[in-house]
């Protein structure tokens, strides 16, 4: 095709170089633009999430304070329950009643738990290890009254009574599957070398879990374990079945027991006035000790991993 058949209004002359910089340089202002807003909208959408996850609990700390802080005192935590109808005393037998059932929670549920997770760890490719590891999460998402419940069946209605060792046992059972995924997990960022380098020692299999790998994991178990405690601490569901409540002082394993998620309950259902307020402060005094016990763990956490600079 010749050249002279071609239309010469068809022909389109290139735009200067200085044109084609300045739509170049506009469109990319454009671009940026646009990516500056899109980035302004999902900072302030994180930003706004962040607010919605941190406000229930200010305003659960605030309603807490307001309502109990008043009846927070030193016979708030030396003093019995006053007898029905009459104001004051406190919720001794309650502190004491729920220290005593973690402590017997935390005999049945950290060895246990530890040791599953280990197992996990060790031997993670077995099908036992996937079965264990699919039963453990369905434990571990398994309402607490479901567990109260079979905890009544099997441990207080074959010996009819109740007593605070069934409800040890079923809140220790509410923390195996806690403590056994935070062990697994753990036990995992252990690095390979140090397996090899202890078998290479001529270190037993045995030995080189227990003294080699459980010990360099330690900290983040115990992290872990602190975090077990805190969710069992408020449960109150397994205990209605297993440890009934005791007005009394009473601290026999083999005898019904008082604690603080029972006494609030209590409290709360009841027609006077002073026992709400007592409830609001054993629900401060309790938050307080899920709080102390995450402080803990975040200690422990950045004392392990290093966090927080020099």
């Amino acid at each position: 095709m010749s050249t002279s058949s071609i239309p010469t209004g068809s022909i389109r002359r290139p735009a200067s170089s200085r044109s084609y910089r300045d739509m170049l340089a506009a469109s990319t202002e454009r671009t940026l633009t646009r990516r500056r807003v899109k980035s302004y909208v999902m900072i302030g959408l994180t930003y706004g999430a962040a607010l919605v996850a941190t406000v229930p609990l200010l305003l659960i700390l605030w309603h807490l304070a307001k309502s109990g802080a008043s009846s927070v005192n030193w016979k708030f935590f030396t003093h019995m329950p006053a007898p029905t109808g009459e104001t004051g005393g406190g919720m001794a037998n309650a502190i004491v009643g729920t220290g005593i059932l973690v402590l017997v929670a935390s005999a049945i549920g950290l060895p246990v738990g530890m040791g599953a997770g280990l197992f996990l760890a060790e031997q993670r490719g077995t099908r036992l290890a996937s079965v264990v590891r699919f039963l453990s999460d369905v434990l571990n998402g398994l309402p607490s009254i479901v567990m109260g419940i079979f905890a009544w069946q099997i441990l207080v209605r074959p010996f009819k009574h109740f007593s605070a060792l069934a409800g040890g046992i079923a809140l220790g059972a509410m923390m195996i599957p806690l403590v056994t995924r935070a062990t697994e997990e753990m036990i995992r960022l252990v690095p390979v070398s140090m397996r090899e380098a202890a078998l290479a020692l001529g270190y037993t299999r045995w030995r080189t879990s227990l003294t080699v790998v459980l010990r360099t994991a330690m900290p983040g178990i115990v992290t872990g374990a602190l975090v077990a405690v805190a969710r069992i601490a408020g449960e109150t569901a397994p205990l209605i079945f297993t440890a009934l409540g005791n007005p009394f002082w009473s601290v026999n394993l083999t005898q019904p027991i008082s604690a603080l998620p029972m006494q609030i309950y209590t409290y709360a259902i009841a027609p006077y006035d002073d026992w709400h307020a007592q409830a609001w402060a054993g629900a401060l005094v309790l938050l307080a000790l899920v709080l102390v016990i995450s402080v803990i763990a975040r200690f422990v956490t950045r004392s392990r991993f290093g966090l927080g600079g020099d």
